[in-house]
């Protein structure tokens, strides 16, 4: 059986169409080169696909649909395990989920690998530029609790742990290590002065107190607007800006109350190891 798809002038008359000359190989008979269609073939209408698509050489057939109110990843895997629960496919069929999907699982794989080749970089960076790693450790510190911080700005406004929000958590990464680059840098200074590690401690979140808040207010509220946005590209823009907010806030509390308590915590005790 062969299907044809047909111009629409042709499939509204069909015996226009089996009258169609068909062209014969060369007999004796010279009168009989041609032949009706109708006379070899058996015509009618049916009804049938508007298209047939085609990958590596297998037909395949497309559903789309667009995901409202919920997260994409969660719809998928909503979504498979319906079809793997309720649809038996026979032999030779399959399943593939695409698009947008295939686009974020292939994001995803690449910040599984770029967020720790940032924290290693930003770990690195502190080491130079201190040359002691407990006091990076003690700058690198801030990094957790601004993730955190992140997280729970995330949940408090029910949003999922997207691409957009990886992003935000790699930005929100320098700011809280710069916070404590400023107040540490100031209290070595003052060490090196000759300043006892109490006084050091307590004149450095003193004095660097407006410094940090400039720098984290700057930052917050530069992405206010992008955190209320219902605008175009807002679905991207929202969860970056939440994580960044969010975690500019905890990790402030960070540099201002907890630094400087672990600071002297840390070089309290070598200082009595190095006495004893």
């Amino acid at each position: 059986m062969l299907l044809v798809r047909l111009d629409k002038r042709w499939s509204e008359d069909v015996s226009a169409l089996a009258r169609l000359p068909i062209a014969l190989p060369q007999s004796s008979n010279p009168e009989l080169a041609f032949v009706p269609l109708g006379e070899v073939a058996t015509i009618s209408i049916e009804k049938g696909p508007n298209q047939i698509n085609r990958e590596s050489g297998k037909r395949n057939v497309v559903v789309t649909a667009n995901v409202t109110g919920r997260d994409l990843a969660s719809f998928v895997r909503d979504a498979q395990a319906t079809m793997n629960a309720q649809l038996n496919l026979p032999s030779g069929y399959w399943l593939e989920y695409g698009g947008t999907f295939e686009q974020l699982q292939s994001a995803s794989k690449r910040l599984s690998l770029v967020v720790p080749v940032t924290l290693l970089l930003i770990f690195g960076l502190l080491y130079s530029a201190f040359g002691s790693l407990r006091d990076s450790l003690i700058i690198f510190s801030g990094v957790p609790l601004a993730l955190t911080g992140g997280v729970l700005a995330l949940l408090l406004r029910d949003m999922p742990l997207s691409i957009s929000a990886g992003v935000g958590f790699i930005a929100l990464s320098g700011v809280a290590v710069l916070n404590g680059v400023v107040m540490l840098s100031f209290i070595k200074q003052l060490r090196k002065e000759g300043v006892s590690l109490y006084y050091a401690i307590h004149s450095g979140a003193l004095q660097r107190l407006r410094p940090v808040l400039m720098t984290a207010l700057v930052a917050s509220l530069g992405f206010i607007p992008m955190a209320l946005n219902t605008g175009t590209g807002a679905e991207i823009q929202r969860p970056l800006a939440t994580v960044v907010v969010g975690g500019i806030i905890s990790s402030t509390l960070l540099t201002l109350l907890i630094l400087p308590a672990l600071y002297k915590l840390v070089h309290a005790k070598f200082k009595k190891q190095q006495t004893a």
